[in-house]
């Protein structure tokens, strides 16, 4: 069995809930990632995780840990606002380095990261799961192999939960200037999803919107203003000449979840999914050739990079992230998501943005 990739995880508070639900668990069953330190922001919760995950060693400073010669990568997993200073401190200890998706708050931030991993020579994934997701890279092969011949059209809907009333502790996502909102992660996952199984898209026309000014503190009993979007939708044209359309919403209640629709000269697609393109639940994949009756397709096994009794759910396809990015460590070849896959979003993201801004259709580039 090859050597394991020694990780240290910046964000391994016990009651993280992203973390908890995915990073974590995922980490615990990895035949390729150790789970060799943990860092907080305190001593006494280094050590509980410490604890509770068998890590061989704590922090609570994450330069002290970056610079520890006992590990050979540094996963970032914490709120998006606090990516940047310990994903820089891990490239300039010369660590390889796993940065959760958005990459930074803004697309400069992710420029220097990534412009800094190149020039240090380190491999970097970012967490775009719907790239590792074993249902999209499988699509994406039908798509490569014609399975539906010329693309003519495609349509992606996301209708997620977007509570009306929080905990306060929960709300400071209302402010866009901290990078985490609807418009950067979840349309971002999912504009993502369709990028990567139909290639770019050529210009766009697009209306970022917040429908819900305020939300209620439950805690505090006040309401505050919310300025990042919950509404994104997106009507372009792909480089390959497809129509596509985009709609991805936070709604209060009863979110349909993902629905990507593939329309082409030879076939249908269909994926499908209770959350989100990203998420470890195994997609739907539904086709039909030469007819209207749509049928289940089967994903090879090819496209699992992680042992068959691998925790399913959340942990999957972050799992399978891991997996990959080991791979990329042991042999110099990425083949996954990358800090540049991460500049690439970002940059797509400003152009939605500057689109609905000034009511213009732009190009992509």
């Amino acid at each position: 069995m090859t050597e394991k990739i020694r990780l240290g995880f910046v964000g391994a508070n016990v009651n993280s809930t992203w973390a908890g639900q995915s990073h974590f668990p995922a980490l615990l069953a990895s035949p390729d990632v150790e789970f060799t330190a943990v860092c907080t922001t305190r001593p006494e919760s280094a050590e509980e995780a410490r604890e509770a995950f068998g890590a061989k060693l704590a922090f609570h400073d994450f330069r002290e840990m970056a610079a520890s010669p006992d590990i050979d990568a540094v996963a970032v997993v914490v709120r998006v606002p606090s990516h940047y200073e310990p994903t820089k401190a891990a490239i300039e200890a010369g660590k390889h380095v796993l940065t959760e998706w958005p990459l930074g708050r803004n697309t400069a931030e992710a420029e220097e990261l990534a412009d800094l991993a190149r020039e240090r020579g380190v491999q970097t994934a970012v967490g775009l799961q719907s790239r590792v997701s074993p249902a999209l890279m499988y699509v994406k092969d039908l798509i490569e192999a014609g399975y539906v011949g010329d693309v003519m059209t495609c349509t992606v809907t996301t209708f997620r939960d977007g509570p009306l009333q929080r905990q306060s502790g929960g709300t400071w996502q209302r402010d866009p200037a901290m990078g985490a909102n609807t418009l950067t992660i979840a349309t971002g996952h999912v504009i993502d999803a369709l990028r990567f199984v139909l290639g770019d898209f050529k210009r766009v026309a697009c209306m970022v919107t917040n429908q819900v000014g305020q939300w209620y503190e439950v805690d505090t009993q006040q309401y505050v203003d919310v300025l990042s979007p919950d509404n994104v939708r997106v009507s372009g044209e792909l480089e390959r000449g497809a129509a596509a359309a985009v709609h991805v919403g936070a709604v209060p209640w009863a979110g349909s979840g993902y629905r990507m629709e593939i329309y082409g000269r030879e076939g249908t697609l269909i994926v499908t999914g209770n959350v989100s393109s990203q998420r470890g639940e195994m997609l739907r994949i539904q086709g039909a050739q030469g007819g209207h009756q749509l049928h289940d397709l089967e994903i090879p096994r090819r496209f699992v990079h992680v042992p068959d009794d691998f925790p399913k759910g959340d942990p999957f396809n972050v799992g399978q992230l891991y997996a990959l990015f080991a791979e990329a460590i042991r042999t110099g070849q990425a083949n996954l998501p990358t800090f540049d896959t991460a500049v690439g979003l970002h940059r797509f993201l400003d152009t939605v943005k500057e689109a609905s801004d000034s009511g213009r259709e732009l190009p992509v580039g």
